[in-house]
Parts: structure tokens; C-alpha cells; sequence
């Protein structure tokens, strides 16, 4: 049996349609959970940290490179990884599936362009009623003003 091609849907982490990182670009690390959990805690390696080279990575293209550098940039070690981790389950094949999704879900949030805004200008009946509406409140103060205590 032949080994699968690196190109194989199971060895690419999709995040969305332009885009999917190889498997073998992600670098996973696993460690003992902390925290409750009595003795599977203590002798199970479930929490796994994923980190992914966003600069080396060829699945990237430049502009896509540079949004990612901008957009996480806090978030990215010196190197130009990200890390994500996950410890929620008991599991470490569950808490993989949960980190890869994470960080999935983190690419896919920062590659998102945001629509220019057009500049609109104001129609004449709502220029008219802003306009109204402050001949009526300049109205209101000039009568409390001038009015006389005789």
C-alpha cells in the first residue's frame, strides 16, 4: 500500500476556500492537563499545543502572509508562530481536533477583508429636518431668555 500524497484531504486543515495548511506545517506538542481531573490527569498527555509558522508556511500567499502578520502580530512568537491550545477533554486525539479547529477558526477571522466603507452624503429632507430641528431648540432657548418678570 502506497503512502497517501501529501496534497490528501486528511492531511490538510481546511480554513476556508482559498485556503488549507498542510498538516505536516503544523508542529504539535503534548503535555500532561493541569488542573481536576484525579488520577487520568496524572499519568495521561492530553493537553496538546499546535504551533504553526505563519511566515515559513507555503500554503500562504504574500498578501495573505501580511494580513496575518498585521492581524495577529501580538499573538505571534518571535519565530512567527502562532500556538493554540486545548486541554478542555479528557482525550488528546478530542483535544487535538479542538486545537486544529481553533486555530482554523483564528486564521480564518483574520484573513477576513473588511468592505470599504462608502461615503454617503445626507438626502435634502434630512438636512431640512436637522436644520428644523435646531430652529425649534434655538427657538426654545430665545423664549426662556427673553422673557420678562414685570
Amino acid at each position: 500500500m502506497s503512502d497517501p500524497s501529501p496534497t490528501a484531504p486528511q492531511n490538510l486543515l481546511a480554513v476556508n476556500e482559498s485556503l488549507s495548511i498542510p498538516r505536516n506545517e503544523l508542529d504539535v506538542r503534548v503535555s500532561r492537563s493541569s488542573g481536576a481531573g484525579g488520577q487520568h490527569v496524572n499519568k495521561t498527555s492530553s493537553r496538546v499545543e499546535i504551533f504553526w509558522n505563519v511566515l515559513a508556511s507555503r500554503a500562504l500567499s504574500e498578501e495573505q502572509r501580511a494580513r496575518l502578520q498585521e492581524k495577529l502580530g501580538p499573538r505571534l512568537t518571535t519565530e512567527g508562530s502562532i500556538r493554540v491550545v486545548a486541554s478542555d477533554m479528557r482525550s488528546q486525539s478530542r483535544n487535538r481536533d479542538l486545537a486544529e479547529e481553533r486555530l482554523a477558526e483564528l486564521v480564518r477571522r483574520a484573513l477576513v477583508v473588511p468592505r470599504k466603507r462608502k461615503a454617503t452624503k445626507p438626502t435634502r429632507a434630512a438636512k431640512e429636518a436637522r436644520l428644523e430641528a435646531k430652529k425649534r431648540h434655538s427657538h426654545k432657548k430665545r423664549e426662556r431668555r427673553d422673557a420678562s418678570f414685570d
